[in-house]
This record gives C-alpha cells, sequence and structure tokens, in this order.
C-alpha cells in the first residue's frame, strides 16, 4: 500500500478532484485527507497556532505511520474560508509549501490549484501567476 498526504479545503468540492489527481501524480493507492477551511491560508500566514498544530500533528501520523510519499497543500476558486483572488491564493501556496519543507526536506511537497471547473493544476515554484 502507497499513501500521499493532502492537506485540502473541507470544500466537498475540490476532494475527489484531488484525490484522484495525487494518486496519479505519486502513483498511490491511498490519499490520507487533512482537512481544514483555507489550508493554504493557514499555513502561509503561521497566525492560527491551533490549526497549524493540528495539520502538524495529523501529517506527523501520515508520514510516519503510512509513510506517505508526498505532500500536496491545496487552494480553489470560490472558497468561503479564503475568498482571495486566484493570484493571492497561489501566493499563499507557494508559502505554505516553503513553510512544510522547511519542516519535512525529506519529503516531496508540492502546491495545487482548483479551478472554477474543479480542474486540478499544479503550481510551479518559481511562476509569478498562472
Amino acid at each position: 500500500m502507497r499513501f500521499c498526504t493532502a492537506i485540502n479545503c473541507v470544500d466537498g468540492r475540490v476532494q475527489l478532484p484531488v484525490i484522484r489527481y495525487l494518486q496519479k501524480r505519486f502513483d498511490v493507492e491511498y490519499v490520507d485527507t487533512i482537512t481544514e477551511a483555507a489550508p493554504n491560508l493557514i499555513l502561509s500566514s503561521q497566525e492560527n497556532r491551533g490549526a497549524l498544530k493540528s495539520i502538524k500533528e495529523r501529517l506527523k501520523i501520515s508520514i510516519d505511520r503510512h509513510n506517505s510519499v508526498g505532500i500536496a497543500v491545496v487552494g480553489h476558486h470560490d472558497c468561503a474560508g479564503n475568498p482571495a483572488s486566484e493570484n493571492e491564493q497561489i501566493k499563499h501556496l507557494r508559502k505554505a509549501i516553503q513553510t512544510l519543507r522547511k519542516q519535512r526536506d525529506t519529503i516531496e511537497v508540492i502546491g495545487l490549484w482548483v479551478s472554477d471547473k474543479w480542474e486540478v493544476h499544479e503550481i510551479p515554484e518559481h511562476d509569478v501567476g498562472r
């Protein structure tokens, strides 16, 4: 059994597209899902200490117990928890990726954007916009 981890929004519209994408992207059977409203904002701002601690604890379980081979942080169109523009949310994603890589430098960390058509796009770190 192979696992990866999605740090995803609670919004049900993004769950299945992200899971399907990650199963192919990381060649895994299972996707452990850590959900919070606007996780890209939480991880980039580092202000909500309770949510940060909860995400880190659940991520540790996924990595240590399921040997997760990759981590994805997700942002999406029409997010109630992070109503910022796509460009702003992508900035949050990039910062969230950097934060996670500092904590977990031995595992691949990627950012995903789910569009208004519920299509999943991997975010290149170096691009300013999409």
